[in-house]
């Protein structure tokens, strides 16, 4: 069981504190602080904090989602442990007690959202599996008849089942917009043997995952990994398969031909979508009642998923 009354309690308190927006661990040296999480370098590892920052349009907003970085972390966690036999992965422990002896007395910015994992030589490519035709794939359809030069058949409808799914790579960007582009370009930045092989990886684990999802009634849309080199094997890094990363619809209220009803961060790009906003910084603060009805979307998607 993944799910619990204590769970539950801390909920309740988590909801009453403000999101926790950035870590702060002393003298141990920051690696990268990226749009949700901050990651600190501990020599051969890294400690991996998920923040309750929230990105959408890749500009992050000025306020958070309290609690949102442990329920990412918590899926994270259930998905490492359910896709073990299809590919290794970077996390080492999220058991704090098993941290090194500096870090326990920042265990209150490290329970529940953080991550003890492996460095390894990160693959600078968004490894995007998509299942359904939507956000950038429908967009990019509408204009070339094609999704990241993957030709498609002609009248598909937005959010229109794509089989087989396919591979969309995009670039990897910290700062700014991550980019669409082709598998060709993609050998271009990545040796085309390795580009394959991610390819094949990225395919394999979404359709595991989308087939694990549905039958928990809900649909896995899209999905985007890392994946980085240790010692010339490929492992699986970041998080995976969280509202952040993916798109999960109710699979009760699914229709194409239209938007669907979602359990990730879609809500907020709908609400931003509402406002007079260019998409660049600064970013608008989200309403209370926007924060409130994200975090009830994640914790869903959550409690469906994981039971």
């Amino acid at each position: 069981m993944w799910r619990s009354q204590t769970n539950t309690q801390a909920e309740e308190k988590e909801d009453m504190e403000a999101a926790l927006m950035e870590t702060d661990l002393g003298d141990v040296p920051v690696f990268a602080r990226g749009k949700v999480r901050d990651v600190y370098d501990l020599g051969e590892r890294l400690l991996i904090i998920a923040t309750d920052r929230i990105s959408a349009f890749d500009v992050i907003m000025p306020n958070g989602i309290p609690g949102k970085g442990k329920l990412l972390t918590e899926m994270s966690l259930f998905w490492f442990e359910k896709i073990e036999g299809l590919v290794k992965h970077h996390l080492i422990s999220a058991d704090v007690d098993a941290y090194p002896a500096e870090l326990q007395k920042y265990r209150d910015q490290l329970e529940g959202r953080s991550m003890l994992v492996v460095k390894a030589d990160r693959v600078d490519i968004e490894c995007v599996g998509r299942g359904y035709l939507t956000g950038s794939g429908w967009k990019d359809y509408g204009k070339t008849g094609s999704v990241c030069g993957i030709p498609l058949p002609q009248g598909l409808q937005e959010s229109a089942r794509l089989e087989p799914p396919i591979f969309t790579p995009a670039t990897k960007a910290d700062i700014g917009h991550d980019e669409n582009i082709s598998f060709e370009q993609m050998c271009e930045v990545v040796n085309p043997d390795l580009a394959e092989k991610l390819k094949q990886l990225t395919l394999d684990i979404y359709a595991s995952a989308r087939s694990f999802a549905e039958g928990k009634g809900i649909i896995i849309a899209d999905t985007k990994f890392e994946f980085g080199l240790m010692d010339g094997e490929i492992i699986l890094i970041d998080e995976i398969l969280s509202p952040d990363s993916s798109r999960f619809w109710d699979q009760e209220t699914y229709a194409p031909g239209r938007g669907q009803d979602s359990f990730d961060k879609q809500f907020v790009r709908d609400y931003l979508e509402t406002l007079d906003w260019d998409k660049t910084p600064p970013a608008p603060e989200l309403p209370e009642e926007i924060v409130v009805n994200t975090l009830a979307k994640y914790r869903e998607a959550r409690d469906r998923l994981l039971g």
